[in-house]
């Protein structure tokens, strides 16, 4: 189910009500993998969508295929003519013999070239199903470091904590099989450029012509290694971790205690209200997702937890977990003092990007993921791009034109599988064929019956405004703005918006927008977005430069832990 697309209209919750499922309003849940018993369900619910978000065998995205589809219309009509002048090409021109061989060499590459995918992810998924449909019948290799195919995030925190869906049931659809090399449960521990090899834990490597490094994330980990190991602290991140999580719920802990009120946290926290669990929520900053969406609407996101039942202790810290004698966790010292008691602790501090395989190769890579272009195409130490090595997903720190070119690392389900169709296109095209990934970003997150959705970049924004709606509802539009313009628009339970606000974000509309419409606002006008100051990094890698002629001079990272 592509949640990017679905604007709760419902139909396939009527259709196929064994499959979806409508929490509130607009929340949608599903099943990632019905039985064939109710195949035809699914495919009469997938017909009747609206906005076509339900996927049958395959994963996609409608704007990239659309793109996809444009740009090689363009490509097939296109006529350049070879003017000539003195046997010469034209300025700007490449002449045909370079012309000729350079496509000869794609044409060999997309024929019978290596690709080798470092992930096993979403974006590794997505970007082997591009390679085959685009029609390279090469060699292909997809590395993993977990034993299991490529599988949905999403309802990890959902559908497996709440029961519905069991944890090995969350595969991602294949339309076609992708004729790859699978390696799973090794995981990549280096990348040899000059040797073009990745190298494997178990001392093996992998040879490539072209190389996507689709690593993604884990979750960041109790900062206390002996803390963390008690009997009842768990992370929360793989289909291992949803297993593990859902059974110590299914045994009714008295108290869980969620570790941060991002996202995660706070659908965790919503499934387990949802399960008649007492919940208490430790959020260091002022109000849960102000991290991701400021103090603002932070306010609100309390709110709504507090009035379902959670308890919500903001601008403090979990200083120590305490177990008892026979390592099973029984309570948390917090910063201000107090104490929680509690059976079940769901550390929940966010993500950590894998690059540290990469350290050393000669990449620019950093805690804040692999550098690239909007092309997909790695960036190495000294910032010249590769034509070997692609990048895509939560890993891939790019620029984006709407946001001044400013690279952005994005976590976003929709952006994993756009980027990585763009770049394994990238990958067996010449380069007057490729793609730039200009994709707006989008997010959702459905928790306690609300479905919470954003398009843009709401940290990339100094004002806040209730465009449409009723906050006291908790049904209504904001819109950020940013020395004018929108950047981003975020919804509560009014999904249907969403397009509409994209539009304005590509076009650079003006901010405030001169159309609110809203039944109970606050005060009516632009308010701080009240986001956190993110100008000083906590862990960063430090350049600096050797050498002294043009010829010689180089940049080096030195990482700091």
């Amino acid at each position: 189910m592509n949640l990017t697309r679905c604007q709760a209209y419902a139909q396939c919750a009527f259709l196929a009500p064994d499959v979806f499922r409508m929490r509130g309003n607009e929340a949608l849940l599903y099943d990632p993998q019905p039985d064939g018993a109710q195949r035809e369900q699914v495919l009469r619910a997938a017909a009747a969508c609206p906005v076509q978000a339900i996927l049958v065998d395959h994963v996609t995205d409608r704007e990239a295929t659309a793109a996809a589809r444009t740009a090689a219309s363009a490509v097939a009509s296109r006529s350049v003519p070879m003017q000539r002048a003195a046997g010469r090409a034209a300025p700007n021109q490449v002449s045909a013999p370079a012309s000729g061989l350079r496509d000869a060499a794609v044409e060999a590459l997309r024929r019978s070239g290596r690709v080798v995918i470092a992930g096993a992810s979403l974006a590794g998924l997505a970007a082997a199903a591009t390679l085959r449909r685009e029609g390279f019948t090469g060699s292909l290799t997809i590395i993993g470091d977990e034993p299991y195919r490529p599988y949905d995030r999403p309802p990890l925190s959902k559908q497996v904590l709440d029961g519905w869906v069991p944890a090995d049931h969350t595969g991602l659809p294949l339309r076609d099989e992708v004729n790859a090399r699978w390696l799973l449960g090794v995981p990549a521990t280096g990348l040899d450029l000059a040797g073009k090899r990745v190298i494997l834990a178990d001392g093996g490597t992998v040879g490539y012509d072209r190389v996507l490094i689709a690593t993604g994330t884990r979750a960041r980990p109790w900062f206390n290694a002996g803390e963390a190991a008690l009997d009842g602290v768990f992370g929360l991140r793989s289909r291992d971790d949803a297993t593990g999580l859902y059974r110590r719920l299914a045994e009714r802990p008295r108290r869980v205690l969620v570790i941060g009120g991002g996202f995660t946290g706070s659908e965790v926290a919503s499934t387990c209200r949802e399960r008649g669990l007492a919940v208490t929520v430790v959020e260091r900053g002022p109000a849960p997702l102000v991290g991701a969406l400021g103090g603002v609407i932070g306010a609100v996101a309390a709110d709504l937890q507090r009035e379902h039942g959670v308890d919500l202790r903001c601008g403090v810290t979990v200083a120590a977990l305490e177990g008892d004698g026979a390592g099973r966790l029984r309570r948390a010292h917090l910063s201000d003092g107090s104490t929680v008691d509690a059976e079940v602790a769901v550390v929940a501090l966010g993500a950590i990007r894998n690059t540290e395989w990469l350290y050393g190769s000669g990449l620019a890579v950093g805690d804040w993921g692999v550098g690239c272009d909007a092309g997909c195409r790695a960036f190495d130490v000294n910032g010249v791009v590769s034509d070997d090595v692609f990048v895509a997903g939560d890993v891939a720190r790019f620029p984006h034109p709407l946001y001044d070119y400013q690279f952005l690392a994005l976590e976003h389900w929709g952006n994993a599988v756009t980027q990585a169709q763009i770049a394994a296109h990238n990958m067996i095209s010449a380069p007057a064929d490729r793609w730039p990934h200009l994709a707006s970003p989008v997010f959702w997150s459905a928790q306690f019956g609300t479905n919470i959705k954003s398009v843009g970049v709401p940290t990339y924004a100094d004002q806040v405004t209730i465009v449409q709606g009723s906050v006291a509802e908790r049904r209504f539009m904001a819109a950020y703005g940013y020395q004018g313009r929108i950047t981003a628009a975020l919804g509560f339970n009014q999904g249907k918006w969403l397009e509409f606000y994209q539009g304005l974000i590509e076009a650079a509309a003006p901010f405030p927008p001169d159309f609110r419409h809203v039944d109970q606002p606050v005060d009516g006008q632009p308010v701080p977005a009240q986001l956190p100051d993110r100008k000083i990094r906590d862990r960063h890698a430090t350049v600096v430069m050797t050498g002294h002629d043009p010829s010689e001079r180089r940049a080096e990272l030195i990482y700091h832990h």
